[in-house]
């Protein structure tokens, strides 16, 4: 038998390509001994998920009903991962405050294009140990950030005409942090599946799965 069992939670807004790119995650994981489960509906957080030990979101925007909520933060405080990558776990549920204090994070803009920035790892995190700075031609995001997430990896934002008062502050890319007993682990980059085919993105984002398994 499969030594872990992973939901993937895939919908919302299909710009980000949820199909394609959880799948892409779903055979890593079940190459790595995880009996894997997809969902399509945010009703999968209404079920029992003790059970579950990692849950792999990619929902961009999108609402969520006050019992799918309470479920998934239910499941998550007693132990079982959550991971995502990007508007799939950044950008979900606009108008939810207690789901922002899960993830650590809320996406608030991006350039008008894309534009190629750096991602510096920070620290020697198992997520992040002996990975070099890389660069990513993509949506660079603009977060809010809890500051009590362990970050991982930070961009400098680049200038932006149409956003001249953000600045060019230094802004958390990667990050991981608790939730009650569970661990979750965040990047904000994979707009498009050639982000997430990467190789410094690729393996971070791996290595975030397996550290926030239950």
């Amino acid at each position: 038998m499969p030594a872990k069992r992973a939901l993937v939670v895939r919908g919302g807004w299909d710009g980000h390509d949820p199909v394609a790119t959880t799948d892409r995650y779903a055979k890593f994981l079940t190459e790595h001994d995880y009996a894997v489960t997809s969902s399509s509906t945010l009703d999968a957080y209404l079920d029992d998920l003790s059970g579950i030990d990692l849950i792999v979101q990619c929902w961009t925007m999108g609402t969520i009903t006050d019992d799918q909520l309470s479920g998934l933060l239910a499941a998550v405080r007693a132990g079982t991962g959550f991971a995502g990558w990007h508007g799939g776990i950044v950008d979900a549920f606009r108008d939810r405050p207690g789901y922002h204090l899960l993830t650590g994070g809320q996406f608030i803009h991006h350039h008008k294009d894309f534009v190629s920035y750096v991602v510096h790892p920070v620290g020697e995190h198992q997520v992040v140990a002996d990975v070099e700075p890389f660069e990513v031609h993509s949506e660079q995001y603009y977060l809010h950030a809890d500051p009590g997430n362990e970050v991982l990896a930070t961009t400098e934002f680049l200038p932006d005409p149409d956003r001249p008062e953000i600045g060019t502050p230094t802004m958390p890319v990667m990050w991981v942090r608790q939730h009650g007993a569970g661990r979750v682990f965040v990047t904000a980059i994979g707009h498009r599946m050639a982000d997430l085919e990467l190789p410094a993105v690729h393996e971070t984002l791996t290595r975030g799965l397996l550290w926030a398994t239950r």
